[in-house]
């Protein structure tokens, strides 16, 4: 049936209802089973589906997990990895994006911040933290002579995400979501090599800590991937709450001096 719409009014009004939760599409038209003849409107029981069990959906997540560990295992570098994560479709946050946004900084550096997710601005240019947050981790960098600009291992820094990709309406990435993504970072990690990892954010520290509740959380050295990881406020919480640029000076004083 031709409803006049053209492509991308027809997908712009299918990510709405998405959205809003429709799982189904059934038919074009509704059907008013109180006029249908008996034998129609109550079927046997025994053509009723069963509903599915949970284990099957507990299943296609797992399968999404190995298959992301499957691929960012065999990734050997840098750029085999950002090409595995682009050809990895088990994650539906891929379809709305408009880019991967891979990494930032020099690949050498000492330092690796892992964020939570691409922004707006992210999304739009390709690449982590670029928007007011990111000109706000550019300051407090610089504040202890540090930057994602220089090519200096000393003074460089590496900047990654969770997701590669944003999600809708910068909602909160899905546990499901994250798991299927944890294997990238991991190989992330380990392919930089950093000496230090900065987890910035609540979903950083869920991913590579199991746990949330930055604000407790934030200046306590732990270990995430195999290294020494330091869990800090995101840059856009302290654009929200200045007050909080207090400890996060006191979290970057206490990098620097891991760093000496």
């Amino acid at each position: 049936m031709d409803s006049g719409m053209d492509w991308h009014s027809a997908k712009a009004a299918l990510d709405w209802q998405v959205e809003l939760g429709a799982t189904e599409a059934i038919l074009d038209v509704p059907v008013d089973r109180f006029q249908l003849p008996r034998s129609t409107a109550r079927p046997a029981a025994k053509a009723v589906a069963a509903p599915v069990a949970e284990p099957v959906r507990e299943r296609a997540e797992i399968d999404a997990v190995e298959v992301a560990r499957s691929a960012a295992g065999a990734a050997g570098d840098l750029a085999a990895l950002e090409a595995a994560m682009a050809a990895f479709e088990r994650c539906e946050l891929k379809r709305g994006a408009r880019n991967l946004v891979f990494c930032d900084g020099h690949p050498a550096a000492r330092v690796m911040i892992v964020g939570e997710a691409p922004g707006r601005d992210e999304d739009r240019i390709g690449r982590p933290f670029v928007g007011r947050a990111g000109q706000l981790l550019d300051r407090m960098l610089a504040a202890i002579g540090m930057d994602r600009a220089s090519d200096a291992r000393e003074t460089a820094v590496y900047i990654t995400n969770v997701l590669p990709w944003r999600p809708p309406q910068n909602r909160d990435p899905e546990p499901a979501e994250i798991a299927m993504m944890l294997p990238f970072v991991q190989r992330h990690v380990e392919l930089v090599d950093p000496e230090v990892v900065v987890l910035m954010g609540n979903i950083s520290c869920q991913a590579g800590l199991g746990r949330r509740g930055i604000l407790k959380l934030r200046g306590q050295w732990a270990e995430a991937y195999g290294r020494p990881a330091l869990p800090m406020t995101h840059p856009a919480y302290l654009l929200r709450q200045p007050n909080a640029k207090r400890e996060a000076w006191a979290d970057l004083l206490s990098l620097k001096a891991r760093l000496a």
